[in-house]
């Protein structure tokens, strides 16, 4: 699959219309379901595939945010060979209590990975987790950029942003 096929395809499943109240209580006649691509293997192995060479050198580890990002971070492990730790929002308070669940992070170069990022607002929050667990965590994958301020805010906090694709380019392949 082309990665212009790839997009199309994503925009396919996930695209649906009707009536949805959106997170900021206003309704759209328009949605975007990413978990429709991220629950389909073969949409997610193609995305996995699409993003092994926009790894930067020098990776460690993937890190997975809950939720969206552990689909992603889990086929991208399978794909690259790469291990991946699942980072919670908030440690449980039992068992091992851990935020980062899976192998130590400390002094790893960490790969934050996640599915879609609109303000940016949990990966600061996570990757600022990560880093005070001792990791280096500076670089963020995504599947699609919003294009909603997250890429600047990001940045802003010391974070460089790669995504597969844009909104932009989501609609722009339909």
């Amino acid at each position: 699959m082309t990665k212009p096929q790839l997009i199309a395809a994503i925009y396919d499943v996930a695209h649906i219309t009707g009536e949805f109240k959106l997170r900021s209580g206003i309704i759209s006649n328009e949605y975007f379901d990413k978990y429709q691509f991220e629950s389909d293997p073969k949409l997610l192995q193609a995305i996995a595939a699409e993003l092994v060479p926009l790894i930067p050198p020098g990776t460690e580890m993937l890190a997975g945010l809950e939720m969206g990002g552990l689909a992603i971070a889990t086929a991208l492990s399978i794909a690259s060979g790469l291990p991946v730790v699942f980072v919670r929002k908030k440690a449980k308070d039992y068992g091992t209590c851990k935020l980062a669940e899976g192998p130590d992070i400390s002094g790893k170069r960490l790969l934050i990975v996640e599915d879609v990022i609109t303000s940016g607002g949990q990966v600061i929050i996570s990757g600022n987790d990560l880093r005070s667990l001792g990791a280096h965590a500076d670089d963020v994958l995504c599947v699609i950029d919003r294009e909603q301020g997250g890429r600047a805010k990001l940045e802003e906090a010391g974070y460089r942003l790669t995504s597969l694709c844009t909104m932009t380019d989501l609609k722009a392949g339909r």
